[in-house]
């Protein structure tokens, strides 16, 4: 059985982007087109209205060109539960006030049950410091915490199958 992956906004901004000169971001783009074109199929992917939203803003054409890949997902209901969820991320200092839209991302991931949440966000979201913290609150909402994780880490072992 397929696991489910909530797509955030960075996976589509990198999978989309010109190619960066800086080397970091460079090796993190070419990881989600490698991961992308060669494990997403073994997942069952979803985004939100809210991962839209972010990728609609900057230029007209490589929002369009996130929008095409977007476009392909289905998108999760934004709900007063995962809502709830963000407020409360929040409130416990899961998240800082400023992150709002990370909260929400993980309140709409948690709601629905998403297995992973795939990121490139490190600050905020896929970030081991934070974990506990996020895991905390979903758990009082009575939710699982999606893994939250970047291409890199749900790319698989030596053998080319997915870890998780």
């Amino acid at each position: 059985m397929a696991q489910w992956v909530y797509i955030e906004t960075t996976i589509v901004s990198y999978l989309t982007a010109w190619p960066s000169r800086d080397i970091i971001r460079s090796a993190q783009q070419q990881i989600t087109r490698d991961w992308w074109d060669h494990h997403r199929s073994s997942f069952r992917l979803y985004t939100s209205q809210i991962v839209r939203l972010e990728a609609e803003a900057g230029d007209v054409k490589a929002a369009a060109d996130r929008m095409k890949i977007l476009s392909r997902l289905p998108l999760l209901d934004i709900t007063e539960t995962s809502l709830s969820i963000a407020r409360a991320l929040i409130r416990a200092a899961a998240l800082p006030a400023a992150a709002r839209r990370d909260a929400e991302h993980v309140g709409v991931a948690a709601a629905h049950g998403m297995d992973y949440l795939l990121t490139w966000n490190c600050r905020h979201l896929a970030n081991v410091a934070q974990r506990d913290k996020i895991e905390e609150v979903c758990a009082d909402f009575d939710f699982r915490a999606p893994k939250i994780c970047t291409p890199e880490e749900l790319f698989g072992d030596s053998h080319g199958r997915s870890i998780g």
